[in-house]
């Protein structure tokens, strides 16, 4: 599409917004920008990057007035479609698009989609790491942290982007189309978005919406909500799973990580040299080597990703050891499901830091999937008092109730014993305390290393 003099309202400035405003501006639109928050309250330097461009300015603004005289509406991830100046978008025929959706059609690369309630930031990763040392120019965007359309004029054709695509951004995308998608789970999220699980199925479903039967797309085979999209699908499906051998994909036989297409396997590598731990790493690997190998990388090349990559930040990682204790950071663990693959790769006694931002989720299956190694939990935040009303109702008593983070953090250091692990993994989004779980992750490590 040609952007040249079209008028473009982008709504929403944080990163993406930023940068699709500034995408639009180099290609010639007519822009304004539209935020809630007046430019004041907005952080500083964010808009730093239109420097130097001609743009309408309507942050703090209501802008229902000049919807009529637009062309496009391109929308950040997470903001409301039923904001009223959008549905009068709507009304009038206006074309509203995701930033992902601008930055597909301005991109020349192909595009590896993936997503997934849990595990997108690291199978993203992952994958983006085992294209680089095959050799191809590869660029790792989107939900990881540098919007797609902050690198789209930068992609040639040959080029592979990578990208992490959750379900916020994927609501009003048109022919985003990638030549390879992965689901890799879906489980309860997101519900004080979309209200019930079928409409965030629904959302995630459509990263396969437009691909066809020359495209692939890697399920979860162990999940049952994502194995039920199989019919829905155009694109060859291709699965990955740790508890079977499917006709076509990835998994584990006999202790090695294998793929397999239309009657061919192929050996990766033994499945305990992966690096990463735990079993939801071994499922994020298997997506990121089924994706690999049908884009004909080496296995080779991704067995040697596999025992070298060491993991994300904030997914799990080690901090430090003070006097016999040792502090893991998880706080991407942002929903009940993310929490549990985290006590599950806990091997030593364990005190759990849980709470934040209310998502509606349920946390009596949290308490009732506690496996022996959880032996104390601090809750705090929003959620403080439904997760201890969960834990009641289950009848685990070793809780106690902190009073902010950094008290959470020394409460759990003072009952941890030599040996033992204190974990963050919240099971609750940071937006009661934080601006993101980077923010409230690099907290932790600070308190942490103060200590």
């Amino acid at each position: 599409m040609d952007y040249k003099n079209k008028k473009v309202l982008v709504i929403g400035m944080a990163k993406s917004g930023v940068s699709s405003a500034a995408l639009l501006c180099r290609l010639g639109a007519d822009v304004t920008i539209y935020d809630v928050k007046k430019r004041e309250d907005l952080p500083k330097d964010l808009l730093h990057e239109l420097d130097g461009f001609s743009y309408r300015d309507m942050l703090g603004q209501d802008p229902m007035d000049k919807i009529p005289e637009m062309d496009i509406l391109v929308l950040s991830p997470g903001v409301p479609l039923g904001l009223p100046f959008i549905r009068r978008a709507y009304e009038l025929g206006k074309q509203v698009i995701a930033e992902i959706e601008l930055g597909f059609a301005v991109s020349k690369a192909d595009f590896i989609a993936i997503t997934g309630t849990n595990g997108k930031t690291t199978t993203t990763a992952l994958t983006g790491e085992i294209f680089k040392n095959a050799g191809i120019s590869t660029h790792v965007l989107g939900n990881i942290g540098v919007p797609i359309t902050q690198e789209a004029m930068q992609t040639a054709p040959g080029d592979v982007v990578v990208a992490e695509t959750a379900a916020l951004q994927l609501d009003t995308i048109e022919s985003y189309r990638p030549r390879e998608s992965a689901i890799l789970n879906i489980t309860e999220d997101h519900l004080d978005r979309y209200g019930t699980m079928e409409n965030y199925i629904a959302a995630k479903a459509k990263i396969f919406k437009n691909q066809t039967p020359k495209d692939y797309c890697v399920l979860n085979f162990d999940n049952d909500i994502v194995r039920e999209l199989e019919p829905q699908i155009k694109a060859k499906v291709v699965w990955f799973s740790v508890s079977t051998v499917p006709p076509n994909g990835a998994y584990v036989k006999d202790g090695v990580i294998c793929f397999s297409l239309d009657g061919k396997e192929l050996d990766i590598m033994p499945a305990e040299e992966l690096r990463i731990p735990g079993r939801h790493n071994l499922e994020n690997a298997l997506a990121a080597t089924a994706l690999a190998c049908l884009y004909g990388i080496s296995a080779e090349v991704i067995a040697n990703t596999l025992r070298t990559f060491p993991g994300v930040e904030h997914r799990i990682e080690f901090v430090r050891t003070v006097n016999g204790v040792t502090f893991i950071n998880d706080s991407k663990g942002t929903n009940p499901d993310a929490t549990l693959n985290a006590i599950r790769a806990m091997v030593r006694p364990t005190v759990l830091i849980l709470g934040g931002y209310d998502k509606k989720s349920d946390f009596v299956p949290l308490y009732q999937a506690f496996t022996p190694m959880i032996k104390a939990v601090i809750v705090l935040g929003d959620t403080a008092g439904k997760l201890i009303e969960a834990a009641e109702n289950c009848g685990y008593q070793n809780y106690i109730r902190a009073n902010g983070f950094e008290d959470a953090v020394l409460k759990a250091y003072s009952i941890a014993d030599e040996g033992d692990n204190v974990l963050l993994s919240p099971a609750c989004a940071s937006w009661d305390m934080f601006r993101n779980f980077e923010e409230r992750g690099r907290i932790f490590k600070e308190i942490v290393n103060g200590l």
